[in-house]
């Protein structure tokens, strides 16, 4: 899909393998890795691909004039969610590499605990049976519940899916470290766990979750990753499954430990964005931690439209301190009748409340072109029609949203059109 006339994405002389720290690594048994960050985005054939794919326009011609630079920057405009997650195990060391090298400014950890009340990045507490191979080790005998495989009627319909539940609150740090990361998926149809484990979606790829990739990493490694790869970073504190306090580990306790740890490594608040789906943990950074609760990020968890707060209830969040109100993309996007994608009532309600914006999440949908986009993209499904029109979204959301960071499984489009559109 490349035109002849843009040119191969030229590497800068001696960028090097990105790495865990190297006092990480040795504990880890694996040497001293680390190297410098990343000066110039490696962005691949995806972005120029969906912009060959888009339909002519303005936008799609000056795309085009864009992609005939050879340097691309990294953009803070793209953020990394789970880092790569499109392809490589989410919340893994290689997953925040590929993020990094795609020129993703910010990256994420998810926030969890295990047993002895260590931070680790996971997407949730309970999710090893789905993101880690977990069920395949002795330490399936940790879960909440072990693998029950699917049942049928004997028509072949399936009556139950397979299921299991693992969580880390269930195994220490050092059982924790012996486990690796896989791609986020699970076959409800598995009568076996190595068939249960081999669910992964058919636009998503197992090519980077071999047995010596998925490195899973502590909160505090994440940090110190991150560190060296000069990225700023936003840490989600993931609500609990277990009952709080936790062996007297209360939610205060764990929300000032997550900022706590970027203290003691010596990161600055303002390279922070703290996020999480509860209120209560935010204002609990507004007011205990101020430096850090000033770029604190609330996360919507509406599901429709009809969820979505009100303009009163956005400028309640202003008034109790928020600045950063963070809705799923469908919150903030529609479209009318001829195609057009337009902000919603909500996206400005937000900025008339004197809040910023960060969205989240593309590249998470499949194809685009089958009409069929699911959550992200429910209130302007319509409009979309090519794989292209990730770059209409995009648009959007900077020049009529004007949101501040976008994340993204796989950052390269969205750091590419930061770069065209000269956002930082």
């Amino acid at each position: 899909m490349f035109r002849k006339s843009l040119p191969v994405l030229t590497l800068l002389a001696g960028l090097a393998v990105l790495s865990l720290p190297a006092q990480a690594d040795q504990e880890r048994g694996r040497g001293d890795e680390a190297r410098d960050r990343v000066a110039s985005a490696q962005l691949g054939p995806r972005p120029f691909f969906l912009v060959e794919e888009m339909n002519d326009s303005a936008l799609k011609r000056e795309l085009q004039a864009c992609a005939r630079r050879e340097v691309f920057r990294p953009a803070m405009w793209s953020i990394g969610h789970r880092g790569a997650a499109l392809q490589f195990p989410e919340h893994t060391k290689q997953s925040y590499e590929a993020a990094v090298r795609m020129g993703a400014g910010i990256v994420e950890c998810d926030v969890t605990f295990t047993k002895d009340k260590e931070l680790v990045c996971r997407h949730a507490q309970n999710d090893l049976h789905t993101t880690t191979n977990i069920l395949a080790t002795p330490l399936a005998a940790t879960c909440i519940q072990p693998f029950r495989p699917a049942t049928f009627d004997p028509g072949g319909r399936r009556l139950t899916a397979a299921s299991a539940e693992c969580r880390t609150s269930e195994i220490t740090l050092a059982e924790f470290r012996t486990l690796r990361g896989k791609m986020d998926a699970a076959n409800p149809d598995a009568r076996t766990v190595a068939e249960y484990l081999a669910g992964t979606a058919s636009f998503r790829t197992d090519l980077y979750s071999g047995p010596s990739s998925g490195t899973l990493l502590t909160h505090k490694e994440s940090i110190e990753l991150f560190k060296r790869l000069g990225v700023k970073m936003t840490p989600e504190l993931k609500s609990p499954i277990v009952t709080m306090p936790f062996d007297g580990f209360t939610q205060q306790a764990y929300a000032q430990k997550m900022i706590d740890e970027y203290k003691q490594a010596g990161v600055p608040a303002r390279n922070v964005f703290a996020q999480s789906f509860d209120i209560g943990d935010v204002l609990y950074w507004v007011k205990n931690e101020p430096a850090f609760g000033r770029q604190a990020v609330y996360l919507d968890d509406a599901r429709t439209v009809a969820a979505l707060p009100s303009a009163a209830d956005l400028a309640g969040y202003r008034a109790q301190g928020i600045r950063i109100w963070a809705p799923p993309t469908f919150a903030l996007l529609t479209a009318d009748s001829s195609g057009n994608i337009l902000p919603s009532q909500h996206a400005r309600d937000a900025r008339r409340a004197g809040l910023d914006i960060i969205t989240w999440s593309v590249e998470r949908s499949g194809l685009l072109a089958d009409g069929n986009n699911g959550f992200y993209f429910q209130t302007f499904d319509s409009a979309i029609t090519r794989e292209g029109d990730l770059f209409r979204v995009l648009d959007v959301l900077n020049k009529d949203v004007g949101v501040i960071g976008v994340f993204s499984d796989w950052p390269a489009a969205v750091t590419f059109y930061a770069n065209c559109a000269g956002l930082k």
